[in-house]
């Protein structure tokens, strides 16, 4: 593994942080109104709780990015490498179907996808970098929380 420098990982980190930010700005109004007129399942978090986790988790997967995207070229380098930007892609628009759209259910099924790539991409992570790998299991398991308030949501409303 070649060293990572500062620079790369606080690039990564930003851009990371910048898709959260975007999908969060271009969700903002959705949301105001998703907090006050749809029933949530039981165990829903406050609001506040959301913007915390996912500027933790969004800094994991830019530390992550980094340590992948600054590796010794291979093929499992490719291939972990689209995958996160595949991951990184049906997260970005799954605000915006579930906020924007209220299309629950094919939120829901959207959520499954990027559950799939998030265990796809840990596993490709994981023979480029081990350490990468494991800094994605809280944004897998994050995945599979939202999961249940996705088919909450949907069930309910």
């Amino acid at each position: 593994m070649k060293k990572v420098t500062w620079q790369s990982y606080l690039f990564w980190i930003v851009l990371t942080e910048a898709v959260g930010a975007l999908a969060g700005f271009l969700t903002r109004e959705a949301t105001k109104r998703y907090n006050t007129a749809i029933i949530k399942p039981t165990l829903s978090p406050p609001p506040i709780v959301f913007p915390i986790v996912w500027a933790i988790l969004y800094a994991l997967m830019g530390v992550s990015a980094a340590r992948i995207f600054d590796a010794e070229p291979s093929a499992d380098r490719t291939r972990a490498r689209r995958l996160f930007w595949l991951q990184l892609l049906f997260n970005f628009f799954w605000s915006i179907i579930f906020f924007n759209l209220q299309a629950f259910g094919f939120a829901f099924a959207w959520l499954a996808a990027l559950w799939v790539l998030i265990v796809l991409m840990i596993l490709a992570f994981y023979r480029v970098d081990p350490l990468s790998a494991l800094l994605q299991i809280p944004y897998l398991l994050w995945v599979t929380f939202a999961g249940y308030l996705n088919l909450g949501v949907w069930m309910l409303n």
